[in-house]
Parts: structure tokens; sequence; C-alpha cells
């Protein structure tokens, strides 16, 4: 991936904004020295790491993604405490187990954010991901229902992941 030629210095701008503001808030202060330093690392990091760049789809649709990203934040309060009331509960309700879900994605950011997010909701974590990219595995902690699972995942988050990338 060529970098932008307007920004042939800064490759990446926004990068470059936000690792300098880091660098000051890690070093609590606004002295020369630190400014200097922030400045050098802000535009020496992404120049050495721009071609390393891998072309990544765009959100077509990011409404919907505000939309998903809301579904997921609620999803996560509502399993945090259905995992609380498990937890406290006796452990012989708990039925841990692995699922393979078949993924219908097939760009990697998207399986990311696929694989995150359900990492993100308490009582499931995404454990691996086939090498052909076709099966997410995920440990549940209360496995009641396989097909369930399977179909809650595909529905609540890989299918608005396929609307917001197009894939």
């Amino acid at each position: 991936m060529e970098a932008n030629p307007r920004f042939r210095f800064l490759p990446m701008p926004t990068h470059s904004l936000l690792l300098f503001v880091v660098w000051l808030l890690l070093n609590n202060s606004a002295a020369p020295g630190h400014l200097v330093l922030g400045a050098f690392l802000a535009i020496s990091i992404p120049l050495l790491v721009a071609r390393l760049q891998l072309p990544q789809p765009s959100a077509r649709k990011p409404l919907l993604a505000i939309r998903h990203f809301l579904l997921v934040l609620g999803d996560i309060i509502t399993a945090n405490v259905e995992v609380a009331l498990l937890v406290v509960g006796p452990l012989k309700r708990m039925r841990p187990g692995f699922v393979a879900v078949p993924l219908d994605i097939e760009k990697e950011l998207p399986i990311t954010l696929l694989a995150s997010t359900v990492s993100l909701t308490p009582g499931t974590v995404s454990c691996d991901i086939s090498e052909d990219r076709r099966w997410l595995y995920v440990h549940a902690l209360n496995l009641t229902d396989e097909q369930a699972l399977i179909d809650t995942i595909k529905q609540r988050y890989e299918a608005p992941l396929k609307e917001i990338f197009g894939c």
C-alpha cells in the first residue's frame, strides 16, 4: 500500500497526533524536551510502519456501525449481570463448553471485530480461528444450547458486520 502523496511526511496524521498526545500524557509534562521527543516519535514511528499497513475494508454503513456498537454495549451489560448471577449461584449450574461457529465473513478486520465482540461479552471467549478462516472457536461459561449460541453470534454480531463492511 503506497502512502498518500499528500502526506509523505506524515503518512498517518491521526496516528501521529495520537502518539504525540499520549507521549505528553504519559510523561505528564509539556517541557521542551518532551515536546521535541514526542514530535520526533510522532513523525518517525508512522514513517517506519506505514509500509506494514494492510488494506482493510472500510465501513460502508457507519450509522449501522453505531447501532451495532450500542447493541454490543447493551449485550455486555446484560451478560455481566447474567454471569454475576451464575457465578454467585451453585457451581453445578455451570456447563462450560466449546463451540465452533462457521464464519461467512472473510476479511481480517471484520473477523477480528467479531472475535473481539464475542470476547468482550462476559460468559464467552473467542479462543481461536481456523487456519482457513472458516471457523471461530468460542468457549462459553454456560453452554446450554450449542445451536442457540451459534445462531446468536451469527445473527446479532456477524450479520451486522457483514452489512457494515459489505462482505
